[in-house]
């Protein structure tokens, strides 16, 4: 049996479902705090009041890389989840129950069971924090999601115990889903492993799918990608191409087939925001567009991880002088990235009203191509879709690059793409769309599951 792990804040019922589960199933039930205490003969809130929050983490890190890897259920303490060498080792084999409940619920069950506080904040507004603090953490340690505010302990482990037997969507559910993929161009071989997933006799109910939203998106790298990254995390779920012209049904389908997380493509950066229950507040409302949507326990958020493409490989060139070619989602992304890096930038477009409208919300010039040449920046950045076809050109002309000219395509299918082999051969120095590939994905990753993938590893697999 693959081992059971229950995640979330305290007080939402982990160790007490976690025991009658495991008492079901017939396996050990471990408690980290417990073997936390065991190990070190001292308690919690003694580890913490003396050694303080880090010393514990240290501890608990340690005691989880000892877990047994089948055949156990475990209960983890509320913060275990924020630390991503806990959420590769609890991850790995393992199906990660998150079980969530009300503010107020929470603290009724905290007050019968004293703990001594985390922050110098009263316990309601402690808890409202925290829980803020690490939503995004919880919602990727989340396989299945239980809400226990209005539940007893042994209902709640009655639908664990469903979910582990049946899974999360019904064979109904799963006909429509298939029906769905059949109308994209899923190469044959994948269409086969869908139909393994979805289609009687099912070999695993517990397996969750994941795709890339887009029309076209027959042509991404995400699903090689993540299905590689799946293999080496030992994660169970399948990664594919959920194309449709209509993101109001790729949607509706997500939700439907209980998918667990969204890579969103062209044309659909901007669309999806209207269907999606949240947008991230850090980057993704200012730029106006999403390209990765987290599902769990009913809700979905919306972040944008193409600035973080942009930005990790232009970071030597803080404050140059800079153009942006493109005013749409991909743009939007781009300008965010490069005016957080101090750029002096002007953002250049065929139509130029468009790239007036971006450039006024992040405060920054605007024109059409032919101003590139004025400019004579330090570097070029393509956001537009120029270079994806194998019949299209470079968005620029040879007299408007020259050898000192570092040069960016955000393209990534093809790697090298017209504006590419136009600058290798002026001079230039250029950085490919793949490099922006990798760190979003890495981001991507770390936002669906928790963990932190180090980029050689995903260079490695884009190759």
């Amino acid at each position: 049996m693959k081992r059971i792990i229950f995640c979330g804040f305290r007080g939402t019922g982990k160790t007490e479902i976690g025991r009658v589960v495991a008492d079901r199933l017939h396996v050990p039930f471990i408690d980290t705090d417990n073997l936390i205490e065991l190990q070190t003969g001292r308690s919690i809130p003694s580890i913490f009041h003396e050694d303080g929050e880090e010393r514990f983490r240290a501890v608990e890190r340690k005691v989880i890389t000892t877990l047994p890897t089948q055949d156990v259920v475990v209960s983890t303490g509320g913060g275990a989840v924020i630390d991503p060498s806990n959420m590769e080792y609890l991850r790995k084999d393992g199906v990660l129950i998150l079980l969530i409940a009300d503010i107020d619920t929470i603290e009724q069950r905290l007050l019968k069971k004293p703990r001594p506080p985390l922050t110098n904040l009263p316990l309601h507004e402690e808890i409202a924090e925290l829980m803020d603090q690490r939503r995004q953490q919880y919602y990727a340690a989340s396989d299945f999601c239980i809400d226990t505010s209005e539940t007893s302990v042994e209902v709640a482990a009655e639908k664990v115990i469903r979910i582990l037997q049946d899974g999360s969507i019904t064979f109904k559910t799963r006909e429509t889903g298939m029906a769905f993929f059949k109308t994209g161009r899923i190469p044959a071989p994948q269409l086969k492993t869908l139909e393994r997933i979805l289609s009687q006799p099912i070999t695993d109910l517990q397996t969750h799918l994941m795709g890339v939203a887009g029309y076209p998106c027959a042509h991404s790298k995400s699903p090689s990608l993540f299905n590689a990254l799946f293999t080496i995390y030992g994660l169970n779920y399948h990664y594919t191409w959920f194309e449709n012209p209509e993101i109001n049904e790729i949607m509706k389908i997500a939700r439907s087939l209980d998918v667990k997380g969204l890579s969103v493509t062209i044309p659909f950066k901007q669309d999806v925001m209207k269907y999606i229950d949240e947008v991230d507040e850090q980057a993704a409302q200012q730029i106006g567009a999403v390209n990765t949507v987290v599902f769990a326990c009913g809700s979905t958020i919306g972040y944008n991880t193409d600035w973080i493409g942009v930005r990790k490989p232009l970071v030597s060139l803080k404050g140059a002088t800079a153009v942006l070619l493109g005013a749409g989602g991909v743009g939007a992304g781009a300008a965010y990235a490069m005016t957080d890096l101090g750029m002096k930038l002007t953002i250049l477009n065929r139509t130029p009203e468009n790239a007036q409208v971006l450039a006024e919300r992040f405060g920054c010039k605007w024109g059409d191509f032919e101003e590139l040449k004025k400019i004579n920046p330090d570097l070029i950045v393509n956001a537009t879709p120029l270079g994806m076809k194998p019949d299209d050109h470079s968005p620029l002309r040879d007299d408007q690059l020259n050898k000192e000219m570092t040069v960016f395509d955000l393209v990534y299918t093809p790697p090298d793409t017209p504006l590419i082999e136009q600058a290798r051969r002026i001079g230039c120095k250029t950085i490919t769309g793949t490099e922006m590939f990798i760190e979003q994905a890495r981001e991507q990753f770390y936002l669906f599951f928790g963990i932190d993938v180090a980029v050689e590893r995903v260079r490695e697999l884009v190759k």
